[in-house]
């Protein structure tokens, strides 16, 4: 069935990696020195693969849209990182963790990558420790770990509720470490604009300096991309109002395959939606599941208080429906149960789309705990309350004061309220085991691409999987392919591939410019967002998802005839900026659909409706759908399917099951 190649060594799962590195190309220092990379992106996948191949010798050029590197949108993790240390010596292993995302992902990630994240996911903890990120420590002096959605172990290492922004300022360091030493170029506030192919290979990138308005050609040797997801693609989501598809988009333009576009997280303890007003929207960790237990009243449109509602009167509805795992169920199933408990009548607060998410008893346990070390062997309750607060103050306290700055609810007192929004996607520019999209010399990594968590990401596990391939993956597979480019010298930039590529880019920003049109660009984007949310959200249909891919191409032309864009292009302008990746949007959108309409089964984030278990659950098709699905684009928005056979060889494939 597949028609790509995915670049897998042989042998066994175990030893791929092992055996890769020992025989993979090398380039010798000398010949670093001489040999330029461009990153795009400064998140924990850009910044850490910047940083690490300054280190090794190679000639890097950095760019962010950001002011700094420090504000890349990784720094909005919360909850932790994953890594098989089994340091609670709770059972965990290499092994463990790679089931656990294989099976999280539905069955729908390549084994090999996976294993190979598994494996090195020891080293990514090691690395942040030399690095001073202050993970948290339990009371013997060993770093502490907490559990997360989809396992039944503790591996998830963390900082508080603030693990992104403590890993990222170490890969920022590390970055800033090589800039200091002119190792590294550092361009702020530069966006791409187009991808440089010279004889079918990357070579650089055309840059629009987001101050000034200039267009600028930079060459690269090779050129990575660490930009991020695409969940903006539904305007109201977890993800940074900056946040985009640009840069993978452009790369989409110019050859490189996109992947399973239509996998998309949606988290599960986000606060609700309250009005029209929002922009964004704000995630609560999932590391709350640990300690908080979800529930809703038992009977319907019941508007009493939470603390009016007594015990036996609760519907704790993940504990009902999934014992095994409780409260700790993987993010999809608990985003779709949910939303099922709402949409049948039983949700909370004023607009009836939200659960509870409550603390009061492990607050009560902890409190118990606490009174026992102090030697108070019978403590009253308010005593147990009061001394449990304090620990999940302390676990979780920054998490708890941002609820109550945008709620104006103390969430120590009443539970939160939370539902389910666009969080993650799994999707992004498909790559082989070496990290290349199928445009040779052009690399992914991180979120941006597609490769490791198949239909469905546990959590904890971005952060590993951006650190794994910036720190451990990418400097050891970009040395093939530059191994055999050392003859290269580098091409100026008034060459006619720059010159093709630079006219393509301000051609289109004049026509955004001159349209002049009657609506803002917001307006447009509200609408994709709107009809992505509902024909193409949480449930899709093929009913929906026909109706979207129509709306949305009539969307596409109302906007390329209708957008005002003020000001000039040659000048700091946002407005520019979002219509450019607006149109990026609108067009990803319509792929999204197509590919959603194209899999007629159920996987991990993407819910078929007429493709479900009795019981509501995803039903698969692994007889015709055990692939990846890589769209290649075509002149006119359209778009050509290729796909990747995934192949199980180690492990069991079966109905997922947290019962």
């Amino acid at each position: 069935m597949s028609d790509i190649n995915s670049n897998i060594p042989e042998g066994e799962l175990a030893s791929k990696w092992t055996k890769y590195k020992s025989s993979v190309p090398l380039v010798n220092p000398s010949n670093k020195r001489t040999i330029e990379v461009i990153i795009v992106g400064s998140g924990l996948a850009g910044a850490s693969a910047a940083a690490t191949l300054a280190e090794m010798g190679y000639k890097v050029k950095c760019f962010c849209f950001q002011d700094s590197p420090r504000r890349a949108h990784s720094i909005a993790a919360q909850g932790g990182i994953n890594a098989a240390k089994n340091y609670q010596n709770d059972g965990d292993s290499v092994y463990r963790l790679f089931y656990d995302t294989i099976k999280g992902g539905d069955y729908r990630a390549r084994e090999a990558n996976v294993y190979r994240l598994a494996e090195v996911s020891a080293n990514i903890i090691d690395q942040c420790v030399a690095q001073g990120v202050p993970l948290a420590r339990e009371y013997g002096g060993l770093l502490d770990n907490r559990s997360f959605g989809g396992t039944q172990v503790q591996r998830t290492f963390y900082a508080a509720g603030q693990t992104g922004q403590q890993l990222l300022l170490g890969a920022y360091s590390a970055l800033e470490r090589q800039i200091g030493m002119g190792k590294v170029e550092m361009y702020t506030r530069h966006e791409m604009l187009e991808v440089v192919k010279i004889d079918g290979k990357a070579r650089g990138i055309i840059a629009r300096n987001l101050i000034t308005g200039e267009i600028e050609r930079h060459f690269g040797h090779a050129v990575v991309l660490g930009t991020g997801g695409y969940g903006n693609v539904f305007y109201l989501s977890t993800n940074a109002m900056g946040s985009n598809v640009t840069a993978a988009w452009k790369a989409h333009k110019q050859g490189a395959y996109f992947a399973n576009p239509c996998y998309t997280q949606i988290h599960p303890t986000c606060i609700p939606v309250s009005g029209d007003h929002q922009s964004k929207l704000t995630l609560m960790s999932e590391s709350l599941r640990n300690d908080g237990r979800i529930w809703v009243p038992k009977k319907k449109d019941d508007n009493r208080k939470a603390s009016e509602i007594p015990e036996d009167e609760r519907d704790y509805y993940l504990e009902r429906r999934y014992p095994a795992f409780g409260n700790l169920v993987p993010r999809d199933v608990a985003s779709r149960a949910a939303k099922e408990r709402c949409d049948a009548g039983y949700g909370v607060g004023a607009s009836k789309l939200a659960v509870y998410l409550d603390f009061k008893a492990n607050t009560e346990r902890y409190g118990r705990i606490e009174a026992a070390k102090a030697g108070n062997h019978n403590p009253d309750k308010e005593t147990c309350m009061r001394l449990g607060t304090a620990v999940i103050k302390e676990k979780y306290g920054n998490l708890f004061d941002m609820y109550a700055q945008i709620t104006g609810e103390n969430p120590y007192e009443t539970p939160m309220r939370i539902y389910p929004a666009v969080h993650y996607t799994m999707g992004g520019l498909w790559v082989d085991y070496n990290l290349m999209t199928s445009v040779p010399g052009l690399y992914c990594t991180g979120e941006a691409n597609f490769s490791d968590h198949g239909a469905n990401r546990l959590g904890a596990s971005a952060l590993m999987q951006g650190l794994a391939d910036g720190y451990f993956v990418l400097p050891y597979t970009i040395g093939a392919y530059l191994s055999k480019e050392i003859s290269v010298k580098a091409i100026p930039t008034d060459h006619p591939a720059f010159v093709e590529a630079e006219e393509r880019a301000v051609g289109i920003l004049n026509t955004l410019i001159n349209i002049k049109g009657t609506k803002s660009v917001d307006h447009f984007h509200k609408r994709l967002g709107h009809i992505m949310w509902e024909k193409c959200g949480m449930a899709r249909n093929e009913k929906g998802l026909k109706e979207a891919i129509e709306e949305i191409r009539a969307l596409r032309a109302e906007f390329w005839s209708n957008v005002r864009v003020p000001g000039a292009a040659n000048e700091l302008n946002t407005e520019l900026e979002k219509a450019g990746r607006v149109a990026d949007f609108i067009e990803l959108g319509e792929l999204m659909c197509i590919d959603a309409l194209n899999r007629n089964e159920s996987c991990g984030g993407h819910f078929r409706e007429e493709y479900q278990t009795e019981e509501g659950e995803a039903l698969r098709d692994d007889e015709n759908y055990a692939y990846v699905a890589a769209w290649e684009f075509k002149e006119g928005v359209n778009f050509e399917l290729h796909k990747e056979e995934l192949k199980f060889e180690n492990i069991k494939v079966a109905q997922r099951s947290y019962k």
